[in-house]
């Protein structure tokens, strides 16, 4: 019997040299699968070419010209999968998906597929999908997103991607980027399917079938019974999914590339015609271990290893090849032969091509490129009274859908209720529930959909109901939605603006979950935008720059509404209205530019500056008020932009020799104001700077959050101290 599958050794060729040939798996005929001889000959090429560039990968790797080995040897069966699906029906794959991605290319005549794939294998800046930046299976020309996360966190994305084809279809919208009679894919392995956010984005599709809304979606679970190291435990998956109310369970064994096909096709009838989400669970095999690093033999025995090997898919389907073609076992060699010389040859070329050098070059796709999508003309304000925060919340997102219907609000109760806080009232009635609905309580699959409706050229604005919650779900913003621009060069991108309810000094409904005032996740996630409002008529401005920024310049948006500040109205006194926004509210008057402070007070030689946003910023300009009248002038600005800071607009409204009063709302360590002071003094910053802010604490419920939050009186206090110290 021939060794064990190694990293360096070729188990295929092994096995057919000494004429180990496998007995057949199924009974799937090529006639039940809808294929011809050519096209099985074809396929066998395309898994052939998926196995050599595993093994040239790996050996390259060992001579430190190629990177990241997790190979697609034993799942070569997904070529069937993408054999039968179309090349628009838009594909997230995992990274054991070589085959697809080859066999797919080739329905684009001409796709240098190999030398791509190769140039992505040697991390050479010259690759066509990341620009060298990670070792992804993706193409735009092929509809196929890059992939680097790929523990189940691309599943919520695919259901949006579903979920707004199937609406598209409905609502008969024009221009959308994926085709209306087009399909989502998604494809994961046993083990990740045991993940949350597998386990939510499944949910979800079945949730959203059994109401009986249109999701043309295939999950594709590639079963290769381990995960790593761990096992996966028998029949697991089948008596997992295969009674789920909404979702159609159908099984296919991967091995049998003629199997694959069919189940494909049976796949494609439900999720195409049908519109209803299908779970297809194929049978696969892991040859070579998990990656490079990966001693198989520390963990499997050498009976289960040789085992895995005898059922290769390559073997399979050689015995197919054989049988409808009459060619013979010599023949099989000479053409695998043919094709490793061929893929050994480009890996080589490909591992002299440049990389990388600079930051300056890793950088440069963190933002992506602006589209130049123009902003529709504005609309009519759809109210005539002063409203506060919450209403003028509700009142922009009505106006700027009216004038880009492709702009979708969607979360936890803001359809029919409007919102727990009333910031999207009356939405619903006015533009209907495929534009305006509610989700089912998961943040990954509330932030997942928003991803997978961008695909589909929507603007989606999600809402996370309080900003604690989007810890469950962060990493659809840091490893999804945020870092698609930089793994795909600059090709993809998810525009949108996540609506958020947060910060503290809620009274009578608080805790920690309730009133949270940590934003430190976003504040470390390359090119997200994270943007604060103090006053209604701040949030109108604010809330149609995150718009543009989303709709012309790709954007990822964080919206960030102080909760306390939703209902207030006055700011000084009792019905002064200060705090509203007043109509008429014209775009052209009334925007916030990214990177511009809001500045209150004195236009000439104050004493000091506050420096501050949401809550904080409102407390300082109350504060302003009481400091003049203790005869200390006092300059009020306003942030507004929290990711990135406005440094440039910042420097600009200071000059070296004010005192500043930094003060954070939010908790000493890891909030913003320790970046400010570092930035700020930094740059040279003459006069003192004196920095308050929240304790390093959970907010407790009821009065006792006073004695961690920072209040007003704290402000006052340290203003007059700054300028005491400063006269002195």
């Amino acid at each position: 019997m021939a060794g064990p599958i190694t990293a360096s050794a070729d188990g295929f060729a092994q096995r057919l040299g000494a004429g180990i040939i496998p007995a057949p798996l199924t009974c799937t005929s090529i006639a039940q699968a809808q294929i011809t001889r050519a096209q099985l000959f074809a396929l066998f090429e395309t898994q052939i070419k998926s196995r050599r560039l595993d093994l040239e990968s790996r050996r390259l790797a060992g001579e430190g010209k190629s990177f990241y080995s997790i190979g697609s040897s034993g799942h070569e069966g997904n070529a069937g999968i993408a054999h039968v699906f179309r090349r628009d029906d838009i594909a997230f794959l995992h990274y054991r998906s070589g085959a697809f991605l080859i066999e797919r290319a080739a329905k684009q005549p001409g796709s240098p597929v190999l030398w791509d794939m190769a140039l992505s294998f040697t991390a050479s800046c010259e690759d066509p999908v990341s620009g060298g930046r990670h070792k992804v299976i993706g193409s735009k020309d092929l509809f196929i997103p890059p992939q680097t996360s790929t523990i189940a966190s691309h599943l919520p994305k695919a259901v949006g991607a579903a979920y707004s084809i199937g609406a598209s279809r409905l609502s008969a919208r024009s221009g959308a980027p994926l085709p209306a009679d087009s399909v989502a894919l998604c494809s994961f392995g046993d083990a990740s399917s045991n993940h949350s956010t597998a386990q939510g984005a499944i949910n979800t599709a079945a949730w959203t079938a059994y109401r009986g809304i249109r999701l043309p979606l295939v999950f594709l679970c590639e079963d290769n019974g381990i995960g790593i190291s761990v096992p996966t435990p028998g029949a697991w998956i089948e008596a997992n999914f295969a009674h789920r109310p909404g979702l159609a369970y159908l099984a296919a064994d991967g091995r049998d590339i003629v199997d694959a096909v069919r189940a494909a096709r049976d796949a494609e009838v439900i999720a195409r015609r049908r519109q209803k989400p299908v779970f297809l669970h194929m049978r696969t095999v892991r040859l070579m271990g998990h990656a490079g690093s990966d001693v198989e033999a520390s963990y499997r025995t050498r009976d289960e290893i040789e085992r895995e090997a005898d059922d290769d898919p390559l073997l399979h389907t050689a015995r197919r090849v054989m049988e409808e073609h009459g060619v013979s076992l010599a023949e099989i060699e000479a053409l695998y032969g043919r094709i490793s010389r061929n893929v050994a040859a480009i890996m080589d070329e490909a591992a002299t091509r440049p990389r990388l050098a600079t930051a300056r070059d890793v950088m440069e796709p963190i933002v992506p490129p602006a589209r130049h999508r123009k902003t529709p003309s504005a609309k009519d304000w759809p109210t005539s009274k002063p409203v506060h925060m919450s209403r003028a919340i509700a009142a922009t997102l009505s106006q700027e859908m009216q004038g880009d219907g492709d702009i979708i609000v969607f979360g936890e109760d803001v359809a029919r209720k409007g919102g727990v806080y009333g910031a999207t009232t009356g939405l619903q009635k006015t533009f209907g529930p495929a534009r305006v609905f509610d989700t089912l309580l998961d943040e990954q699959t509330i932030l997942g959909m928003a991803i997978g409706a961008a695909h589909n050229g929507q603007i989606p604005i999600p809402e996370i109901q309080f900003l604690a919650y989007v810890h469950n779900a962060e990493d659809q913003l840091r490893g999804e939605a945020a870092s698609l621009s930089f793994f795909s060069n600059g090709q993809f991108d998810n525009p949108m603006v996540v609506r958020i309810a947060g910060l503290a000094y809620q009274k009578g409904f608080g805790g920690h979950f309730h009133n949270d005032n940590s934003i430190a996740v976003f504040r470390d996630i390359p090119g997200l935008i994270l943007a604060c409002p103090s006053s209604a008529g701040e949030a109108v401005m604010l809330l149609r720059e995150a718009i543009r920024l989303a709709r012309e310049e790709r954007r990822v948006v964080v919206f960030l509404e102080p909760i306390a500040l939703y209902g207030t109205k006055d700011l000084h006194e009792i019905d002064d209205g200060l705090m509203l926004s007043h109509p008429p509210a014209e775009p052209a008057q009334s925007t916030a530019r990214f990177g511009e402070v809001a500045v209150y007070g004195p236009g000439e030689k104050p004493d000091l500056a506050i420096i501050s946003y949401g809550n904080g910023a409102f407390f300082a300009r109350r504060c302003e008020k009481r400091l003049a009248q203790r005869g200390v002038r006092a300059k009020v600005i306003d942030l507004r932009w929290l990711v990135p800071l406005p440094m440039q607009s910042l420097r600009a409204a200071i000059t070296p020799d004010l005192p500043l009063l930094l003060v954070d709302e939010c908790r000493e360590s890891g909030s913003l104001g320790e970046e400010l002071f570092t930035r700020l003094s930094g740059a040279g910053h003459k006069a003192p700077i004196t920095r308050i802010s929240g304790k390093d604490s959970f907010i407790p419920l009821g009065p006792a959050a006073n004695t961690v939050l920072l209040g007003e009186d704290d402000i006052l206090e340290a203003a007059l101290d700054l300028a005491a110290k400063a006269a002195r």
